[in-house]
């Protein structure tokens, strides 16, 4: 099995040395977990440690915002968009149509990209309507013409067929190892808030933060991960000055 490493400290070791190639990775959390600074390390050290040109797309934050981001832990992102190896696309969650997620899929396949963020699969979802308009699809297309739905099941049924599909066409170019970025529910019995992404993704990482006045407020744990032995124990997981570092529960 062919690994794509991470380069972030701690982690690769919980997975046999990184991510199978071509696999899709889930990686929930609620607000304050990292998610971002986890996913833009990610693509970075693969563009500029492992000669992987990388891909991150982000509908949650202007693409200055992500560079003075990552200046804080001696990125340099310009740097690296300027030799070719790492792009970094921000579309506004108001600019989000039914081309979008075709759109993206069609330019990491095209541009050849080995890595590829999305930024995230919640905000995606939300505002990425499945159909250009309504005479394009029915609902029976969709679910059938023998079940009755009320309206707010149907609108479930849409958001989890536009979730399954984009992550299946992600999936069919299997020389890119996506990292998508998911919310976490407050409680529940599912990982991630739309239910159903967990279980399509290859590997599923699930971060949480507690206020607990220790040092480490925030834990990781690998929940899945296809084609490979990970590591079953939480982990507790820190922002430090060069990135993010899991350590080692010993």
């Amino acid at each position: 099995m062919e690994r794509v490493p991470t380069g972030i400290k701690g982690f690769d070791d919980l997975v046999q040395g990184g991510f199978p190639r071509g696999s899709t990775i889930l990686y929930c959390g609620s607000p304050g977990t990292g998610k971002t600074i986890f996913s833009l390390e990610y693509a970075y050290r693969g563009a500029k440690e492992f000669n992987e040109k990388s891909l991150y797309v982000t509908f949650e934050q202007r693409r200055e915002e992500l560079v003075e981001q990552a200046s804080q832990f001696g990125w340099d992102l310009g740097e690296i968009e300027h030799s070719g190896m790492l792009k970094i696309v921000s579309i506004p969650a108001r600019d989000l149509n039914y081309k979008t997620s075709a759109g993206i899929v069609k330019m990491s396949i095209d541009e050849g990209f080995k890595r590829v963020v999305i930024d995230s699969l919640s905000t995606l979802t939300i505002n990425a309507p499945i159909y250009s308009d309504q005479e394009a699809n029915t609902v029976k297309d969709v679910v059938g013409d023998k079940m009755f739905f009320s309206p707010p099941i149907i609108g479930d049924t849409l958001t989890k067929r536009f979730i399954y599909n984009f992550i299946d066409d992600i999936k069919r170019a299997d020389h890119i190892t996506t990292l998508l970025v998911g919310e976490a529910p407050d409680k529940g019995d599912f990982i991630s808030r739309d239910s159903i992404s967990e279980f399509i993704c290859d590997g599923v990482i699930l971060v949480t933060f507690e206020s607990m006045g220790g040092e480490f407020s925030r834990s990781l744990i690998v929940r899945k991960m296809r084609n490979t032995k990970n590591d079953e124990d939480i982990h507790p997981l820190e922002i430090g000055h060069a990135g993010m570092v899991v350590h080692n529960i010993e």
